[in-house]
């Protein structure tokens, strides 16, 4: 972790900005909450836990400088909230997502699958692309599986 925070201490460096202790303990809840999908609420809890004087107005600030720099992604699953990610470590892209609109679960791909596709709007509509998002919402593993669990039982009473 004190490797990413350095990284991202650099980052924030190089634009002017300095990684402020209100700054720090809120890029540690992101990192020790990688895999959560956050919001910025989410995110204000987990730092007042660890630094009680901090306020959700610098959460919200200090989110949307990390957003502006490109350490963490601003996200939206369709739910009207706002969800930060960190952005993967030498990433290129903002990763994927898979949303499932039963559970509301949130996977990630980290394999970027545009590539050809950026080529061809570059090429085609004379577009510079500069990054792209990509979220599929459909139905996850888990929610198949008890879909098939619950209408075969359902079977069985019938």
């Amino acid at each position: 972790m004190e490797h990413r925070i350095d990284k991202i201490k650099k980052q924030l460096h190089s634009q002017s900005y300095k990684l402020t202790p209100q700054r720090e303990a809120t890029v540690r809840v992101l990192l020790e909450n990688e895999e959560d999908h956050l919001s910025a609420e989410d995110v204000y809890l987990l730092v007042k836990e660890k630094a009680p004087e901090i306020g959700l107005a610098t959460v919200y600030r200090t989110l949307e400088l990390l957003s502006e720099l490109k350490v963490v992604d601003k996200i939206n699953f369709g739910d009207g909230v706002s969800r930060y990610d960190l952005r993967k470590e030498g990433a290129e892209h903002f990763h994927h997502h898979l949303v499932c609109i039963e559970c509301g679960s949130v996977e990630e791909i980290d394999e970027d699958l545009l590539g050809d596709v950026e080529k061809i709007v570059e090429t085609q509509w004379g577009f510079e692309v500069k990054d792209h998002r990509l979220t599929f919402h459909g139905i996850c593993r888990v929610c198949q599986k008890q879909a098939v669990t619950t209408s075969s039982a359902k079977s069985n009473e019938e």
